[in-house]
């Protein structure tokens, strides 16, 4: 992409003469002015609630902020970069001249993909994009092919999740510069890997939205998200800043894709859906490697996923797939509160039918909220799915957050983990899951005054109700232990632990890639059927055009006789035997039996 392509948008850029332009949508303002090197000079109102400012000689980095008429002076909600943090000045940026050092990369195809999801803040002791990018050969090594970063736009504060932005084009400063994420991008690119970012487009974070002061009509009083007021994705200029936010990032950072963050709470009235318009650009617009777009949605529907003839993505790509994580969950820690009571009944059931067709609720209705969810969802490619034992969510939206191995046999978490590794389903792991971690992902955040009370007194009510969790027990998001509690700690990938669990990672992954890649390249949906289940013994098989995988899986107190699959055994856990035993699966390939 070339300089200059927003130039009709909002914010700051320098142009292709060499002229800054700086442009803001701020109807509800009768006066703007721009702060710039000591001066302030007043914008010039060009219609429509925008404003604008062309200036000569302004150099990238240079401060720059908006004055209302009473002398406050705001960020630019558009900002490509702030000096630090939130409420500061912005810095004009020049994306476009990075020095590349590995402009050859082209990407990887989708079914190639193993996601890795980190948090820049607590993946390394330094929590910046520099040390990150450190730590990305150890992963290439291991067999990732995907790094999934966790939300960047600038929030309030300098620790949180990233759920909270305000800047939606700026990453957060307290990580380092914009080139510092190029930077990392780049060194992710030459061991290989794709890298995915998580954006969200469904809300602004409490702290440090100045829109409504500029321009109450960017939201929708009328609908409420459970976060605050939603987008009225309908008007044009706010349209326009939300779809251009996920371009900006693929082509100032030359990502390889996006994972949209609960759209089932974006909701268009318009004629062409806000997140179909996103998509069709952004295929229309990047074609010089292949672009990957998952979507997070409790809704389980599948018509943001088409595919076409040749297997090829027309609109998103996948959905990540919470049922996977809810069934495995019941299945091996018995707990059933909140969302996990739509698993209570039979578990095994769901999570067979999940592996084989997709969804585990499509149509059903779901006892937590008595209503229908779901669509079909077998015709989908088996890609169409991103599994996981574990996220961010689900084991940060516990009360303690515990991960999987906290709460779980280790030897039942080894036998899912080889499921997820060797279905045919898009699989992901969270940072540390891949040496073992036990330390906490805790909920966390950087607010001060009410708004951290609020949080607070928020997130003890949340848990008020689940066993083991009082309100007092319930670890203060704010409090900087909680946010230190929760970073990696690397020294377990170096114990007889961590490297048995890399080693059993390792070896997943290259089977894998050897085995079940190729498998999938040509798969186009109706694959996959559920064999047969006695108890948590459950066997599945998929008939794939280039051959057929089949897995035995036995997470019952019993043992049982290892059913007659076809082809060769591909793998198998604790040990070959003629049963299955407690926590144990067995994994066969048939390259002779196709669809």
């Amino acid at each position: 992409m070339a300089s200059g392509a927003f130039t009709d948008s909002w914010g700051a850029e320098i142009l292709p003469g060499g002229e800054a332009r700086f442009r803001l949508w701020a109807p509800d303002c009768q006066r703007i002015g721009l702060a710039l090197n000591g001066e302030e000079k007043s914008m010039h109102a060009v219609g429509d609630g925008w404003f604008e400012l062309r200036l000569p000689d302004v150099a990238a980095g240079t401060e720059y902020s908006f004055v209302l008429a009473d002398g406050t002076t705001l960020a630019d909600p558009a900002s490509r970069a702030q000096k630090s943090d939130v409420s500061g000045p912005s810095l004009l940026s020049d994306p476009w001249h990075y020095p590349w050092q590995h402009q050859q990369w082209r990407g990887r195809p989708w079914e190639e993909s193993v996601i890795y999801e980190l948090h820049i803040g607590t993946f390394t002791p330094e929590g910046t994009f520099r040390a990150a990018a450190c730590k990305l050969a150890s992963l290439a090594g291991l067999g990732i092919t995907v790094v999934e970063v966790m939300p960047l736009s600038q929030f309030g504060g300098t620790r949180g999740w990233g759920y909270d932005g305000v800047l939606l084009y700026a990453p957060h400063s307290a990580y380092g510069t914009p080139d510092d994420f190029r930077a990392f991008v780049d060194v992710a690119h030459g061991l290989g890997m794709s890298v995915l970012l998580d954006i969200v487009l469904n809300h602004f974070g409490p702290e440090g939205n100045i829109l409504p002061q500029l321009a109450s009509a960017f939201f929708d009083q009328q609908r409420m998200t459970p976060w605050g007021a939603g987008i009225d994705y309908a008007a044009d200029a706010p349209r326009r800043f939300i779809i251009e936010a996920p371009l900006y990032w693929l082509q100032a950072y030359r990502l390889d894709g996006l994972r949209f963050d609960a759209i089932d709470q974006i909701e268009d009235e318009s004629g062409r859906h806000i997140l179909v318009e996103i998509a069709e650009r952004i295929r229309r617009e990047i074609t010089d490697r292949p672009i990957h777009l998952t979507s997070e949605d409790c809704r389980n529907i599948t018509s943001l996923h088409p595919y076409d003839s040749e297997g090829r993505p027309q609109l998103f790509t996948a959905e990540w797939n919470d049922d996977f994580h809810n069934a495995v969950h019941v299945l091996a820690t018995g707990e059933t509160h909140a969302y996990y009571a739509d698993f209570a009944g039979a578990p095994e059931k769901l999570f067979a039918r999940l592996l084989a067709e997709g969804f585990a609720y499509q149509g059903e209705v779901a006892p937590q909220s008595g209503q229908p969810r779901g669509v079909k969802s077998h015709a989908q490619p088996t890609v169409a799915f991103v599994d996981f034992l574990q996220n961010h969510d689900q084991t940060g939206n516990r009360a303690q957050g515990e991960r999987l191995l906290a709460l779980a046999d280790p030897d039942c978490v080894r036998t899912l983990l080889a499921t997820l590794l060797l279905s045919p389903h898009i699989p992901l792991l969270f940072m540390g899951e891949e040496y073992g971690e036990t330390n906490p992902f805790l909920f966390f955040t950087d607010f001060h005054g009410d708004l951290a009370r609020a949080v607070r007194e928020g997130r003890a009510r949340e848990f008020a109700d689940h066993a083991g969790h009082q309100d007092d027990s319930v670890p203060d998001p704010n409090a900087i232990d909680t946010f230190a509690r929760s970073k990696l700690d690397w020294r377990k990938a170096e114990s007889a632990e961590g490297k048995r669990w890399l080693a059993l990672v390792k070896q997943l992954l290259t089977l894998r890639h050897q085995h079940i890649v190729p498998l999938l390249r040509a798969d186009r949906g109706n694959s996959g059927r559920v064999v047969h289940i006695d108890g948590a013994l459950m066997v599945v098989t998929w008939h794939l055009p280039a051959g057929t995988l089949s897995m035995a899986i036995n997470l019952s107190q019993q043992s049982h006789p290892l059913p007659i699959l076809p082809g060769q055994m591909l793998f198998c856990w604790p040990s070959p035997a003629d049963y299955l035993p407690q926590n144990a699966i067995s994994v066969y390939l048939d390259r002779g039996a196709t669809k």
